[in-house]
C-alpha cells in the first residue's frame, strides 16, 4: 500500500474525527495538529512496518447550514 486517505470531520461536540478508507481505522483529537499525530500513531499501530503506506491523506470536510 503506497498511500491510505482518512475523511476528516469536525465532530459536533468539537475537536475532530478521522475514520480511514479501506480501513478500520478511527481516531480523534481536539485540534488538526493533534489529529496528525493521532492519525500517524494509529498507522503504525494498524500496520506491520513493511506494509506502512508511506503516505497519509487526509481529506477535512465542514458541513455548514444556511437558512433559506
Amino acid at each position: 500500500m503506497t498511500d491510505i486517505h482518512f475523511i476528516v470531520e469536525e465532530a459536533p461536540e468539537g475537536g475532530f474525527t478521522a475514520r480511514a478508507v479501506g480501513a478500520d481505522i478511527f481516531t480523534e483529537a481536539d485540534d488538526l495538529p493533534s489529529l496528525h499525530e493521532q492519525v500517524r500513531d494509529a498507522v503504525r499501530c494498524h500496520f506491520d512496518a513493511d506494509r506502512k503506506p508511506g503516505l497519509i491523506r487526509l481529506h477535512i470536510t465542514r458541513e455548514e447550514a444556511l437558512a433559506a
